[in-house]
């Protein structure tokens, strides 16, 4: 996969037998609400398969979606320059797109018909403490921030990230201005190594995602889709109890709590892990066998 915010290998996925899979569908049909509502999609792992392909059928049913008046838009730890490329191949404009876990909202300038985003909201923080405390438990590990502007600087390769239009810089540069995310990519670590380093360590005044395998991603404190998602209803008028959230990844938790617990509902994705089924409290088809299509035709 070569988008920046690709997610690390997720394993083998196991594909639920037709008739089960056809049983999930016809049961989110029946709990589906009715009305516009405000539907956000996580990118890798639920839009995308680990290919860089789209799963099966989204284009279509993200089409139907649209045209019956519901509000499609993106949710992602990818940042803007490999966000709006997703959008373009599921033929979307939404109002809005969150970005960089939360940490970064666009809003279109202009009607459907506009290629044009700005920045309609970002959140920073400094990032010296952070990088301070990793740099001295990972040394081997690979960091890269993004800035208000939507630059990246990073220290050394990552391997499966979009490097396009971003410097390489030492890492003392890292810290030289507030920045909305940090990125950590250490190849020789698993998720659970992330896990115990960073209760460990104690990392403070920021949120993190840990990926599967090899990645955190740090943000600003109190900072995650959730936040950004809930600026967006505010401002597009959307009822909480009409919003539907989909994703597979850890970093979706926060969303999905967040809209389950304000009356609307959240679906993760059937190749997730259990802490993110927990989550969302509804679990549909995997990302190969169409899961987001299969929901969305339903609504």
């Amino acid at each position: 996969m070569t988008d920046e915010a690709a997610l690390p290998d997720t394993g083998v996925v196991e594909n639920a037998p037709k008739q089960e899979a056809a049983d999930v569908v016809a049961a989110l049909a029946d709990d589906a609400p009715v009305g516009r509502m405000l539907i956000a999609l996580d990118i890798d792992g639920t839009v995308l398969l680990e290919d860089d392909t789209l799963s099966p059928g989204i284009v279509e049913a993200v089409a139907h979606a649209a045209e019956v008046g519901h509000e499609i838009m993106l949710a992602t730890g990818r940042s803007w320059d490999s966000t709006h490329t997703i959008m373009d191949r599921l033929g979307i404009r939404p109002e809005y797109a969150v970005c960089s876990n939360g940490a970064v909202v666009m809003r279109r300038v202009g009607d459907e018909d506009a290629a044009t985003y700005e920045r309609a909201h970002v959140e920073t923080f400094d990032p010296t403490e952070v990088l301070t405390l990793l740099g001295e438990h990972l040394g081997g590990a690979h960091f890269l921030v993004e800035l208000p502007d939507g630059t990246r600087l990073f220290t050394d390769y990552l391997d499966d990230w979009n490097l396009v239009g971003a410097n390489k810089v030492p890492f003392e540069r890292l810290s030289d201005q507030p920045v909305c995310r940090v990125v950590v990519v250490a190849p020789e670590q698993t998720d659970k190594d992330f896990l115990e380093l960073v209760e460990r360590i104690g990392l403070s005044q920021v949120s993190y995602a840990i990926g599967w395998t090899a990645w955190l991603d740090i943000a600003p404190q109190g900072v995650d889709k959730s936040t950004a998602l809930e600026r967006v209803r505010a401002w597009l008028g959307i009822a909480p109890e009409r919003v539907l959230v989909m994703g597979d990844g850890r970093n979706d938790i926060e969303m999905m709590q967040w809209a389950v617990r304000n009356g609307g509902r959240a679906i993760a994705m059937h190749q997730g892990p259990p802490e993110v089924h927990a989550a969302a409290g509804e679990v549909g088809l995997s990302v190969t066998e169409g899961g987001v299509a299969a929901v969305l035709r339903a609504l």
